[in-house]
């Protein structure tokens, strides 16, 4: 697997993954490294992929060529349900090797590739197959994103317990405000403080992000 590929996962389903990747993905260009974003499996959708539109609504971009070649969506089904059910569901399995095919070519045309997941960390690909398993088999640095909003630390530990367990590699843990925009500043505020030091301890080589709220998400340009 390419060294430059980073999968994007969370605790939880909706806790802003996609604002995350898109949000780190514009950061990283800013700071001259050419990335872009892949949607691992998208479920819910049909000919286009919306997480993917997000990402370039917040990168900035408008729909990129590999948009169009279908290398940063490769795997869409269309009930917004776990993979494993949605490809069921559409009566066909979920095609990995073409998912890897795609990623490859990604990674070749980049400085890094943000692979963003589906669902949380646990979610099954197939019956028997995690996402989590994904990860470890093929040893991507994981991104996991977060928030702060009540009942985060018992998820936040769970993940992080599971991902040291199976010897993944923490590369960012994303603070993620901009989910939690009605939540309580206290609990947002200790929530932070006792997971940073919690990473601090167990995961020292790892980086601590916040991503902000933005007061708007711009329009996808033509």
């Amino acid at each position: 697997m390419k060294k430059n590929v980073y999968f994007v996962s969370g605790m939880d389903t909706g806790i802003g993954k996609s604002y995350a990747t898109g949000f780190l993905a514009r950061e990283w260009n800013a700071r001259g490294i050419r990335t872009i974003t892949q949607k691992f499996i998208q479920t819910g959708n049909t000919e286009l992929s919306e997480d993917i539109e997000l990402h370039r609504r917040l990168m900035g971009t408008g729909l990129l060529p590999e948009d169009h070649e279908r290398l940063t969506m490769p795997e869409i089904f269309t009930y917004p349900c776990s993979p494993h059910l949605a490809a069921e569901i559409d009566g066909r399995d979920i095609d990995f090797d073409k998912i890897e095919r795609a990623m490859d070519t990604l990674s070749e045309r980049y400085d890094a590739v943000l692979l963003e997941g589906a669902g949380g960390l646990m979610v099954p690909l197939t019956r028997r197959y995690l996402t989590i398993d994904y990860i470890a088999d093929r040893q991507l640095p994981l991104i996991f994103v977060a928030s702060g909003r009540l009942g985060s630390i018992n998820h936040i530990l769970l993940s992080l317990e599971a991902i040291e367990r199976r010897g993944i590699r923490l590369h960012t843990f994303a603070y993620n405000l901009y989910e939690d925009r009605d939540g309580d500043d206290l609990i947002r505020k200790d929530t932070r403080a006792y997971v940073q030091q919690y990473i601090s301890e167990h995961f020292p080589e790892a980086e601590f992000v916040e991503i902000p709220r933005l007061t708007d998400v711009p329009p996808l340009s033509e």
